[in-house]
């Protein structure tokens, strides 16, 4: 992630989850709160309803990945917490990737 940092202590993602807007679809919820900062910092949250610690670290290295790869459309200046749910064990990559795409252009935080 070359514009991006990632949110890996608890406090930051309570700092977002308490002062964020949220969306949501099938497949995640979105936190989006700004940081006042130039790169975007992205945590994702995989909790055990999902499934098993092969299943959610899959989940996770989907929505890292596909992330990774569109992150040149996305607004800076961002912390972005996805929460995946149960139906994103399921999901392919493409589902994975235009769910992701499609929460952003709700938040209108694509260029």
């Amino acid at each position: 992630m070359k514009f991006t940092e990632r949110l890996r202590k608890n406090h930051q993602f309570q700092f977002v989850y308490k002062n964020g807007r949220s969306v949501a679809n099938k497949y995640f919820v979105m936190i989006i709160k700004e940081n006042g900062l130039e790169v975007n910092r992205i945590g994702i949250s995989v909790s055990k309803k999902v499934g098993n610690s092969v299943v959610r670290h899959h989940v996770t290295r989907l929505v890292r990945e596909s992330y990774r790869l569109h992150e040149s459309m996305f607004n800076s200046g961002l912390d972005i917490v996805v929460v995946a749910r149960k139906s994103a064990a399921e999901a392919s990559y493409q589902d994975v990737e235009s769910a992701l795409l499609h929460l952003a252009k709700l938040e209108k935080i694509i260029r």
